[in-house]
């Protein structure tokens, strides 16, 4: 039967065959304000259908802590409805048989020909459809405070070089010039653009995704490491430990220049009331014009005694619908997860990020991102976390960082 009802953001009518109505409880990390936005219009939807929410959330923003919580749940035989999970951790769960098959669901909804098989590889396992793709963040962005631009008069870099000198105009005009929080997964998202932009496309491939010797112990990947210790020298005093939505607060108040960060951030400018193009530039950092990479928040189904319940399916069905889709993402400041839809209800950044993204999947040039669990599995990304953190904080200089990174890779492979 047809139900309708509302969003918090946008009308939305979905299909449903349920013969009566039970709970979800989701786990997530989505605590931010932007964030929670965006969560509330999942909740809104579901709730049109008549199922309760169980909020599970667990701070914290690259999902260590929740993939934590999430271990302790399932080893107890309490594992919980649906999950937030990234990359690989969703491949993890699906070969330990603790996921739930959703290719039913997949064929009714065709998503084999709407989601880019960039992302049907994280949402897919042995075959079978086991998460629904809730969005595309990219992570190669940089956030700018167009007022202290303009007051410095700088132009939006176009190189390494222009970005640097952009840098130390912001750094000497009194201001922090990179807002940064000193956390692991952080620290690896700029890494991430960093060294897409020193190597290139076919060097990260290399590096980071085939894991080739050569490539992480290069002369190259020492230049990342130096540009890094760069980056270093203009971030504030106190960014050790510091939330990433903080950073982006930075920003937002005209205390920093610029925040090198995934397109969540965006969701934090429109929260505070921000336009883009006005109050604030997003562009793809220097060196990856042409470049995606990406990480894709999807809802993974633990499996309920051998079947999808009613209540995941509903779940699943509405987190890749059309209408939801774009309503979602218009708070969240990612791009819809289908490549089918009309976008011109975004806003400039969003379409921007849409058609890039479009555009970067037809030409091979979408990456998922090694800093969010899409490039290797978990123990690569934490093992390389360890290193470039170490190096960010000063505990290696960069050559000794290459030499650590590729013990690193070959220790955890």
């Amino acid at each position: 039967m047809m139900k309708s009802f509302k969003l918090g953001v946008a009308a939305l009518a979905l299909s449903t065959g349920l013969a009566q109505a039970g709970d979800v409880e989701v786990l997530h990390w989505w605590t931010s304000g932007g964030e929670a936005a965006a969560l509330n219009v999942l909740k809104d939807d579901l709730s049109g259908q008549g199922i309760g929410w169980q909020d599970m959330p667990v701070a914290g923003g690259g999902g260590t802590q929740a993939m934590t919580v999430l271990r302790a749940r399932v080893t107890s035989g309490n594992a919980p409805t649906a999950v937030q999970m990234l990359g690989f951790d969703i491949t993890d769960w699906a070969k330990e048989g603790a996921l739930a098959n959703l290719n039913d669901i997949a064929a009714d909804k065709n998503w084999d020909a709407v989601v880019p098989e960039a992302l049907q590889k994280f949402a897919k396992y042995d075959g079978k459809w086991v998460a629904a793709p809730v969005n595309v963040h990219s992570t190669n962005w940089v956030w700018a405070n167009k007022k202290l631009m303009d007051e410095l008069g700088i132009a939006q870099p176009q190189t390494w070089d222009e970005f640097v000198a952009a840098l130390q105009k912001v750094k000497d005009a009194g201001y922090t010039a990179l807002a940064h929080g000193g956390q692991a997964w952080q620290d690896a998202t700029i890494f991430d653009a960093v060294a897409m932009s020193t190597g290139g496309a076919d060097f990260y491939q290399k590096a980071f995704v085939d894991l080739d010797e050569a490539a992480l112990g290069s002369d190259t990947m020492k230049e990342a490491f130096d540009r890094m210790t760069t980056l270093r020298g203009f971030v504030d005093d106190n960014f050790s430990g510091r939330d990433w939505n903080l950073a982006t607060a930075m920003v937002i108040n005209n205390e920093a220049g610029f925040q090198l960060m995934g397109d969540w951030a965006k969701g934090e400018f429109l929260n505070a009331g921000k336009t883009p193009n006005q109050d604030f530039l997003c562009y793809r950092f220097p060196g990856t014009q042409s470049q995606v990479t990406f990480n894709s928040d999807q809802f993974a189904m633990f499996d309920q005694n051998g079947k999808v319940s009613d209540e995941q399916a509903a779940l699943a069905g509405a987190i890749l619908s059309p209408t939801f889709q774009i309503a979602f993402n218009k708070v969240k400041g990612s791009v819809p997860a289908r490549t089918d839809l009309d976008v011109s209800e975004l806003d400039a950044c969003g379409q921007q990020g849409y058609e890039e993204f479009k555009a970067a999947s037809a030409s091979g040039n979408l990456y998922g991102s090694f800093a969010h669990g899409h490039a290797n599995k978990a123990a690569i990304k934490n093992a390389m976390y360890d290193v470039i953190t170490a190096h960010f904080n000063g505990e290696y200089d960069s050559a000794t960082a290459v030499q650590e990174l590729v013990s690193a890779v070959q220790i955890n492979k």
